[in-house]
């Protein structure tokens, strides 16, 4: 699918990861919906790339469908271009060294990005159903969700994290069987470790820690290598279905 003219959503596009796609897409000729918790991070995107900002939890369906509803009045339709970002990384045991049970982290980790994602793929996909199909394969749209390594080398503590994440991955292939015959494309990334704010600001032999396992590039990710994997597979329409891991051949040790 063409980029060019088309709208597409955001989801946790106010920072990191959501932010470098949010842009990418713009400079590519998207209109972009940017979608955060954070309601002032998104206007300040938004307002850089001449998008449109929405304020929203993605954990809570009734407001994942309001953000919709003011998505597709501020793009002046459905967004044929849906990239899923929004998510949290809670880390705790099973069970604690005092005992103590992590129910509350895995309930919210689940809600978040699990349901959080599942409630955006949903009503990105009802919306899209409704647009008319372009192209040589009569597409009517790509959502993209963001996995993690972690969906396969999931540390200790981060059982919660992992579960979500592997949930993620696993939707991709029944999604998009599903919406096949609608023409909508479904496909997860899976990041290793990347660049974020809370990296930024680690000590450089904490740096070198944590990326001394990283074969090639030896190197934390870019914000903007993940946003052009999001333009790779809305262009290339044979991709479907299926989690690409983005990660420069790491594999997580056990911590």
């Amino acid at each position: 699918m063409e980029i060019s003219g088309q709208g597409a959503l955001v989801t946790g596009g106010g920072s990191g990861l959501g932010a470098a796609t949010a842009r990418h897409l713009a400079t590519l000729g998207a209109k972009v919906a940017v979608l955060d918790y954070d309601l002032e991070t998104a206007r300040t995107v938004a307002k850089e790339i001449g998008g449109v900002a929405v304020g929203a939890d993605v954990g809570n369906s009734a407001e994942v469908e309001r953000a919709m509803a003011e998505a597709i009045s501020g793009l002046g339709g459905a967004p044929r271009i849906t990239v899923n970002c929004a998510g949290i990384g809670l880390a705790a045991r099973i069970v604690g060294r005092d005992g103590a049970l992590s129910l509350d982290t895995f309930e919210k980790t689940i809600r978040v990005n699990l349901m959080g994602t599942y409630y955006v793929l949903s009503h990105a996909a009802r919306a899209m159903m409704e647009l008319p199909p372009v192209g040589d394969d009569d597409e009517r749209g790509v959502i993209i969700n963001t996995s993690s390594v972690a969906w396969q080398d999931g540390q200790l503590g981060q059982g919660a994290y992992a579960a979500s994440k592997g949930a993620i991955a696993s939707l991709s292939l029944p999604a998009a069987r599903e919406f096949a015959r609608a023409g909508i494309r479904v496909v997860a990334i899976a990041p290793g470790l990347f660049e974020t704010a809370m990296t930024e600001t680690l000590p450089e032999d904490v740096r070198a820690t944590i990326t001394a396992n990283i074969p090639f590039p030896a190197r934390l990710g870019h914000a903007q290598e993940y946003a052009r994997l999001v333009e790779s597979i809305v262009t290339n329409p044979f991709l479907n279905g299926t989690t690409i891991r983005l990660d420069a051949a790491v594999r997580l040790p056990q911590s």
